[in-house]
C-alpha cells in the first residue's frame, strides 16, 4: 500500500512517518519543500515540491496513485480545494487533519464527541479547518470523495513542553519562572480540564485508520484518554523540575486584551481553545481502531519534554525577556487591585 504524507516532518505527522517506516507494511512517500532539517526514516521517499505550486505537483506525481493521501498544511478551503483538483481519482482515502478547536465554544458539554456542533467565534484558524471540512464534506456525499476527517487536540512531543500561555518565543522562559521562583500565569482559575496526546500515540490511531474502508466519509477525534487541569499540568512540570509552583490565576478575557498590542494572540488559543475544557470521547475511534491507547501519560510526556529541553539547550532554551517583563506587569497590576479593594 501507498501513502503519500503533504508535510511529513511535523509534530504530529513526522510520527506516523516513523511508525510506518517500522512497520514496513506501507510504501510511504512525503512531498515537502525539503527545508526542514528533520531527517526521514530509512526507506521514505520524498517528492521536493511546494505543494501550492499545483502544475509542478500535478506534473511529479502524474504517474503515481496512492491508498491513502495524507493532508497536514491544509489550513484554508482553498488548500482542500487544491487538493482535491490534484488527487481527485488518484487515491482510495484523502485524510485531512482538522482541529479539536472547531468544536462549539463557548462549550455546551464537557464531553466532547464527533457529534459536537463545530463553530468558534473566537479563532479564525478553527473557522477556516470548518469551512476546510465542509468543502471536502460536500464532495464525499455529492462525488464519492473518499475522505476521512480527523481531529486532533494538543498533540505535543519531547520537544515540546505544554504550556497553558507562554511568548512567541516558546515555553522555556515559563520554565524560567518556576526555576527562579517567580509566579506564573494560569488562564482562569486552572480548573478546566485538558487533554494531552503524546505523538506516537496520536499515530496509533492515525495509522489505524489508513486504508480502513470503515473511515471514509467519517470524522474521528484521535485523543489521549487522560485529562488534567492546567493547575495539575503546571503542578506536573513544577515537581518534575523539583521547584514549588508559585501561581497567578488571570481570566481569559483579560490576558486577552492585555496581550492584543503584543500580538500574542490569546483571544484565539484561550477564549477559542483553552478556556473550555476539552475532554474527548473516543468511543468511535476505538470501535474502527481497537488498539488505540495512551501508552505514554502526561506525567511522562511532560518529563520526556524536560529531559529533551535540558539536554538541548542550544534548541529549546530561548529566553523571552519581552514576556517575562509582560507577565510581570501584569501580575503587578493585579496585585495592586487586590491590595485597593
Amino acid at each position: 500500500m501507498r501513502a503519500l504524507f503533504i508535510g511529513g516532518t511535523g509534530t504530529i505527522s513526522a510520527a506516523i512517518v516513523k511508525r510506518l517506516a517500522e512497520e514496513r507494511r506501507w510504501e510511504v512517500w512525503v512531498l515537502n519543500r525539503g527545508k526542514r532539517s528533520t531527517a526521514l526514516p530509512d526507506g521514505v521517499r520524498q517528492i521536493t515540491a511546494d505543494i501550492n505550486n499545483e502544475k509542478d505537483v500535478a506534473e511529479k506525481i502524474k504517474d503515481l496513485d496512492f491508498d491513502t493521501v495524507c493532508e497536514f498544511i491544509g489550513f484554508k478551503v482553498e488548500d482542500v480545494e487544491r487538493d482535491y483538483r490534484l488527487f481527485k481519482g488518484k487515491t482510495r482515502q484523502y485524510i485531512f487533519t482538522s482541529s479539536a478547536s472547531a468544536y462549539h465554544k463557548p462549550a455546551v458539554n464537557y464531553l466532547i464527541t464527533e457529534g459536537t456542533t463545530l463553530a468558534n467565534p473566537y479563532w479564525q484558524y478553527s473557522r477556516d479547518k470548518i469551512a476546510c471540512e465542509e468543502f471536502l464534506m460536500q464532495k464525499y456525499r455529492e462525488e464519492g470523495f473518499p475522505v476521512t476527517i480527523v481531529r486532533p487536540s494538543h498533540t505535543y512531543d519531547e520537544r515540546h513542553i505544554p504550556i497553558g500561555i507562554c511568548g512567541k518565543k516558546g515555553p522555556w522562559q515559563v520554565i524560567k519562572r518556576m526555576l527562579d521562583g517567580k509566579k506564573v500565569i494560569i488562564h482562569g482559575d486552572g480548573t478546566s480540564l485538558w487533554t494531552l496526546t503524546f505523538n506516537s500515540d496520536f499515530a496509533i490511531g492515525y495509522t489505524g485508520l489508513m486504508g480502513n474502508p470503515r473511515a471514509i466519509g467519517e470524522a474521528f477525534n484521535i485523543t489521549g484518554d487522560e485529562a488534567m487541569s492546567w493547575n495539575q499540568i503546571h503542578k506536573t512540570i513544577a515537581d518534575a523540575l523539583g521547584v514549588e509552583l508559585h501561581t497567578c490565576h488571570v481570566s481569559s478575557e483579560f490576558l486577552a486584551a492585555a496581550g492584543e498590542r503584543y500580538g500574542y494572540g490569546f483571544e484565539g488559543s484561550l477564549l477559542g481553545d483553552k478556556t473550555d475544557c476539552a475532554v474527548f470521547d473516543n468511543t468511535k475511534l476505538k470501535r474502527v481502531v481497537p488498539n488505540m491507547q495512551t501508552n505514554i501519560g502526561i506525567h511522562q510526556g511532560i518529563r520526556l519534554a524536560l529531559d529533551y529541553a535540558f539536554s538541548h539547550p542550544e534548541e529549546c532554551q530561548t529566553e523571552d525577556p519581552e514576556f517575562d517583563a509582560w507577565c510581570d506587569r501584569v501580575i503587578e497590576v493585579l496585585d495592586k487591585a487586590k491590595s485597593n479593594v
